[in-house]
């Protein structure tokens, strides 16, 4: 395994991060290096959650890893894997604040739905299905979109920088203006 660059809206290679990824068509070797690369790179970040467009990669897959049980997340992490998934369910909404590894610094009030179901594909090509609640499901909302080009501050009610607070805690304050990275973005 190996750590990969994560690209940020601030790099001028930030393009790959508002285009729609390609299918995913081969699922060989090069495929499994590449998901087992993700998780190893999405840990070390920390995040719980990482799209192949976030390393420069324009490919429709994402990887995830939410604990199944809140009480004990340390010992039932569960990984999900998932390459070209789409969203054929959805139902309910809520607002929640968000970050994102391609855009340090920031926090976002997002509306998702809080139960969706997600078909894809696993790494082998298998059709799979699964069904996600509340955080996880906006987990896969968040990582699905980075797959369309959408990022979170595209469908941002309120977006916040993040700061230092006095007692060394992260703190929000809110941005006036939802900052427009397609804008800035230069195309590949």
């Amino acid at each position: 395994m190996a750590l990969r660059q994560i690209v940020t809206v601030y790099d001028t290679d930030s393009a790959v991060l508002l285009q729609a990824a390609a299918r995913v068509r081969d699922f060989g070797p090069s495929l499994h290096q590449l998901l087992d690369d993700m998780l190893e790179t999405m840990r070390k970040a920390p995040g719980v959650g990482l799209a192949a467009p976030q390393i420069g990669i324009g490919q429709r897959i994402a990887v995830i890893e939410y604990p199944e049980d809140e009480d004990d997340p340390e010992h039932t992490q569960r990984v999900y894997e998932i390459i070209n998934p789409e969203i054929i369910k959805k139902k309910g909404t809520d607002i929640g604040q968000e970050g994102c590894l391609s855009m340090p610094g920031l926090a976002a009030d997002v509306e998702r739905a809080t139960q969706i179901v997600v078909k894809a594909q696993d790494r082998n090509g298998k059709e799979i299905r699964i069904k996600a609640y509340d955080w996880l499901a906006r987990i896969f909302q968040h990582e699905i979109d980075h797959l369309h080009g959408v990022l979170m501050t595209d469908k941002a009610a309120k977006v916040y920088k993040l700061v230092q607070a006095e007692n060394g805690e992260a703190d929000v304050v809110p941005i006036e203006a939802v900052p427009d990275f397609h804008a800035a973005a230069t195309p590949v």
